[in-house]
């Protein structure tokens, strides 16, 4: 297991689809088996404000190590263009910043093309072999842009699992492929939307809440039928704190486990 302590200030960067999220990984030990972020800084990819960010960032002289995954490559592109214009440690130059790679995670990958897997999947996934139990193996739902579900397996190695559209993206196809239906959010979603629909407003956001629902709970069922015990159900993400009631099965929702999956990569 990774050691979840740092000899230096340490930044984690998630750079997905729609958002930038970036959290502070302090030098003081970690209390418990993952290391958490003292403070996170969550932006819209594409309308991200450089003062904002800027304000956001530890003080000199103690610049931190950056450590960047992303599946976002022009997000990505802008994000290190300004870290090299705009930052400066007490030397004048700018702070280290790596870009991982599928190998730099401290997790075993099983799958055709592991270099081509996603490393916000991989990286929930390293941080959540941290937290199932021995010999039990993990699924992970992570709800960004895309919605995944991924397994590892009670020997700790990364299977795969499904990829299905997220609500946002669900809600614009349904807008953009129609000529009537209207572009509908979810963004504002503070209870379960009702599955019974009276307004076609209401009727779409009860068909993405629900829908969405439905297929991460069959495939939960589906991922965990050749499982001697049932796997412990990681949730993570966007929309994930609004399925943990809904989803009807024992779950932990980790806010951060994509950052702290990158916390852990391998120095």
């Amino acid at each position: 297991m990774p050691d979840p302590h740092f000899s230096i200030p340490l930044i984690a960067i998630d750079i997905g689809n729609s958002r930038v999220k970036l959290g502070l990984f302090d030098a003081a030990p970690q209390a418990g088996p993952l290391p958490l972020p003292s403070r996170v800084i969550d932006l819209l990819v594409g309308d991200w404000d450089d003062a904002r960010l800027a304000a956001w960032l530890p003080a000199a002289p103690i610049w931190p190590e950056w450590r960047l995954a992303s599946v976002n490559r022009p997000a990505a592109a802008r994000l290190l263009a300004w870290i090299e214009r705009d930052c400066r440690t007490p030397a004048g130059t700018p702070p280290a910043v790596r870009v991982l790679t599928t190998t730099d995670l401290p997790i075993e990958v099983a799958v055709e093309h592991p270099e081509r897997v996603g490393l916000d999947r991989l990286a929930a996934a390293a941080a959540a072999n941290q937290l199932r139990s021995a010999n039990r193996a993990a699924i992970i739902v992570d709800t960004g842009s895309a919605v995944t579900v991924d397994l590892v397996s009670a020997d700790g190695v990364f299977r795969g699992g499904a990829i299905l559209p997220g609500i946002e993206m669900a809600a614009r196809a349904l807008h953009e492929f129609t000529d009537l239906l209207p572009l509908v959010s979810l963004n504002d979603l503070t209870l379960p939307p009702a599955p019974l629909g009276v307004s076609t407003v209401t009727a779409i956001r009860g068909g993405l809440f629900w829908g969405l629902v439905g297929a991460v709970r069959e495939l939960i069922a589906k991922l965990s039928a050749d499982s001697p015990q049932s796997p412990e159900l990681f949730l993570t993400g966007g929309a994930a704190a609004h399925l943990v009631g809904p989803l009807g099965v024992p779950c932990r929702y980790e806010p951060h486990l994509v950052l702290s999956g990158i916390a852990l990569a391998q120095p």
